[in-house]
């Protein structure tokens, strides 16, 4: 398949999804009418502020206007805070991009080496004890972990602050510590679950790369473990991880909704959050798309990866 109709297959995911959000959302009961009108709450201010808003519009009226300025870089106005939605997200996203990044980051820095290590030694204490562990952690919602982080690390032992953060541009160069440090027991919640999954991933594909012939021939040949291990065996072994990994920024940015209420990150899972909470949709609206359009770029940055990891891969493409 070539890059432009891969391309239009995002595009047509991105609307479908935009589509799909708006109406449920303009499904859903009440609206940023109730909480405008919360004091009044007279049949006469619902109407007024419904009108002002325009939603006394049909649905697809609404939904292509709001399309065609979204395309133009405009996603509304909050109903309830004078603020521009896009202003407001881009002053958030960099909070949760960091949460995103340095939680992959943890997960796969955990995974790799402990999942290389349990294939070489597959059935031995380390693999058993990585197992159990893996199991373990797969079974813990992120809720719970944060809780149990911030009991040991920020109450008990009082490493971490329980809330709050340092900006990364604050106070260069020695923000960066702080920064990464206030981001570390989100952003291991977060990883938590990732680890256990890429570690189980990794550690079952390798054990199948290291039964192929070529393995065999490496190892006749009389090269060390570790070149056959991180040379040859390695990087065949990644597309499954790779895959997940891509998938899973999904999962990811629905942790980030919890984990960011939790520890009081002001990024895009809060702003979401409290967008819901205050009925006020054109901000939710706005927050999905990006969610929506940073996912489909990820998965499709993942497909391209897989030409770098098996150069076949690519060629099979072409010939197609």
């Amino acid at each position: 398949m070539t890059i432009s109709k891969r391309l239009l297959q995002l595009v047509a995911v991105v609307l479908a999804v935009t589509f799909l959000s708006f109406l449920m959302l303009n499904l859903l009961p009440g609206g940023p009418e109730v909480s405008i009108c919360a004091t009044a709450a007279s049949e006469k201010c619902f109407e007024e502020v419904r009108s002002d808003l325009g939603l006394d519009k049909p649905l697809p009226v609404r939904y292509l206007q709001w399309l065609g300025n979204a395309l133009t870089g405009d996603l509304g106005e909050s109903a309830i805070r004078p603020e521009p939605v896009w202003q407001a997200i881009t002053q958030r996203l960099p909070v949760t991009l960091e949460l995103l990044v340095y939680s992959q980051f943890l997960a796969l820095a955990v995974a790799i080496p402990a999942g290389v290590y349990a294939a070489h030694r597959a059935g031995g204490l380390f693999d058993r004890i990585s197992t159990t562990v893996a199991f373990a952690l797969l079974s813990a919602p992120n809720f719970v972990v944060a809780i149990v982080l911030i009991l040991i690390f920020a109450v008990q032992l009082k490493i971490f602050r329980v809330q709050g953060y340092t900006n990364l541009t604050a106070d260069l160069p020695g923000s960066i510590f702080t920064n990464l440090k206030d981001f570390f027991l989100p952003s291991l919640t977060l990883a938590v679950a990732e680890m256990a999954v890429y570690l189980r991933l990794l550690r079952n594909d390798m054990i199948a790369t290291l039964q192929e012939d070529y393995i065999t021939m490496a190892k006749a040949k009389g090269l060390p473990d570790g070149t056959i291990l991180l040379r040859h065996a390695l990087r065949p072994s990644t597309f499954s991880l790779v895959t997940v990994a891509g998938l899973n920024m999904g999962r990811l940015i629905g942790g980030a909704l919890v984990v960011e209420v939790i520890f009081g990150l002001n990024g895009l899972g809060q702003y979401l959050v409290e967008a819901i909470f205050r009925r006020d949709y054109i901000p939710v609206q706005g927050t999905v798309v990006v969610i929506a359009v940073g996912y489909v770029l990820i998965n499709f940055l993942v497909d391209m990866l897989y030409s770098v990891l098996d150069p076949r891969i690519g060629h099979g493409r072409a010939i197609a």
